[in-house]
């Protein structure tokens, strides 16, 4: 599986996320560093697998991202740069949408919960290993 990043401003980082022959659009934080609750996770090869979130109850997991924790593959639509005044969803995980667009002036992911309902449904809950691939 793999996550193509297209393009990174203050809005975020956009990519898409494609799984067999299907995908849905991701949207992550701003490249920061890899600075906890400020940045996307660096490109590499992940394992991701299912855990239990007090949030999002049950969800994917990205493992072992050097010097992070709790990255989430969720739902949401803002990702923001905080420090610049932008909204956020994220405190550093992956957000799933079906498209892009915007919301208050501000680029995000739309109809959140059908994308990732519609990744956790197709990819039935398994464990999966996800190569992210910066544009």
């Amino acid at each position: 599986m793999k996550l193509f990043r297209t393009d990174s401003d203050d809005h975020g980082t956009f990519g898409v996320l494609i799984f067999g022959d299907d995908y849905v659009r991701t949207i992550e934080l701003p490249w920061r560093e890899n600075r906890p609750n400020l940045s996307c996770i660096p490109a590499g090869r992940y394992t991701v697998s299912m855990r239990h979130s007090p949030k999002y109850g049950k969800v994917y997991h990205v493992e072992a991202v050097p010097g992070r924790s709790h990255i989430l593959l969720h739902h949401g639509n803002f990702a923001g740069d905080k420090t610049r005044g932008f909204r956020t969803h994220s405190a550093g995980c992956i957000l799933l949408g079906s498209k892009r667009g915007r919301l208050a002036s501000q680029k995000v992911v739309l109809a959140s919960r059908p994308a990732r309902t519609k990744f956790e449904t197709r990819m039935n809950f398994q464990t999966f290993e996800l190569e992210i691939i910066d544009a």
